[in-house]
């Protein structure tokens, strides 16, 4: 039980606590996190920060009823830090990226964004509505903004634990259920406090099995089988193609005039998008189909 685990898969695991309306998630970033963040050279207080708001994004998702859609999580900071965002995706496809200024050594997270918002974005990525709910930062820590934005806006009550390096993430995440009968009516601040006794090297090295016997042995916990994490973006060239299509014709036609080529750079993976003068025509022509590829990461 002591003895932290040396080798993880990125996993999500789901459980519940049977007879109480309390559900819970746990996830472990490894690769994933290296991933995402292999081409985009943050300082390591950076990547911490992004570790974390992936694996918040991860947990929040896996509660969420979403089938091809996405959940996108910002941080926008008036600090150094400009901009921290997480894409999560239904099937638990995550991509990150940061923008900042300047030496971020030793900077707490709180300097590191100073004042700012937390916007919180749910994309059905099928055309239909998109819901956004954005909110001043409140909280010291990326756990505490994000259990402040729930119980404001969901009014589902939820407590994140989040810990995070250079090279992995982790986090857990409870829930209580609204409108569920309750049997054990102490069952919710009796998990919280018990959760709240795990440490961050713990949530970082133990396994979910190893994590909940050691911080609910007491209690009916049962476990369900995990879901892989991996790291995903969505970008391509047609969707550039499409980004472009929105700006019109003449915009277009007037970049290129300033330059032969329109080059887009995606701050998630590197890939780097050229459309040149015939690119451009074919895009407003309606019977020719964009070609499939022409990226470089």
């Amino acid at each position: 039980m002591n003895t932290l685990s040396l080798q993880h898969q990125d996993l999500l695991h789901r459980f519940v606590f049977d007879n109480t309306p309390i559900r819970g998630n746990t996830v472990h970033l490894d690769r994933t996190l290296q991933s995402a963040l292999q081409h985009q050279h943050c300082p390591p207080v950076l990547r911490s920060a992004l570790g974390e708001l992936m694996a918040a994004s991860a947990l929040l998702s896996a509660t969420l009823k979403m089938q091809g859609g996405a959940l996108v999580l910002q941080i926008q900071g008036q600090g150094p830090v400009n901009l921290l965002v997480v894409e999560c995706t239904a099937e638990l496809g995550l991509r990150a990226t940061a923008k900042w200024t300047g030496d971020l050594d030793g900077m707490s997270f709180t300097e590191l964004v100073g004042n700012g918002h937390f916007v919180i974005t749910l994309d059905p990525k099928d055309g239909g509505q998109t819901y956004q709910g954005i909110v001043p930062l409140e909280g010291d820590n990326i756990s505490e903004i994000l259990q402040n934005y729930m119980q404001r806006s969901e009014q589902i009550a939820t407590r994140i634990w989040l810990s995070a390096n250079e090279n992995s993430a982790a986090g857990m995440l409870l829930q209580k259920l609204p409108d569920q009968p309750e049997q054990d009516l102490d069952a919710w601040d009796r998990m919280g406090f018990l959760a709240d006794t795990v440490k961050p090297e713990e949530l970082l090295g133990l396994s979910a099995e190893q994590m909940l016997q050691r911080l609910f042995h007491q209690e009916d916990v049962r476990l369900f089988e995990p879901q892989a994490v991996n790291f995903h973006c969505s970008c391509s060239r047609t969707s550039v193609g499409n980004m472009l299509k929105m700006l019109g014709p003449q915009e277009v036609a007037e970049i290129l005039e300033e330059q032969s080529t329109i080059e887009i750079h995606c701050d998630f993976c590197n890939a780097e998008y050229t459309f040149d003068k015939v690119d451009t025509e074919q895009l407003f022509s309606p019977d020719i189909v964009m070609p499939a590829t022409q990226s470089r990461h």
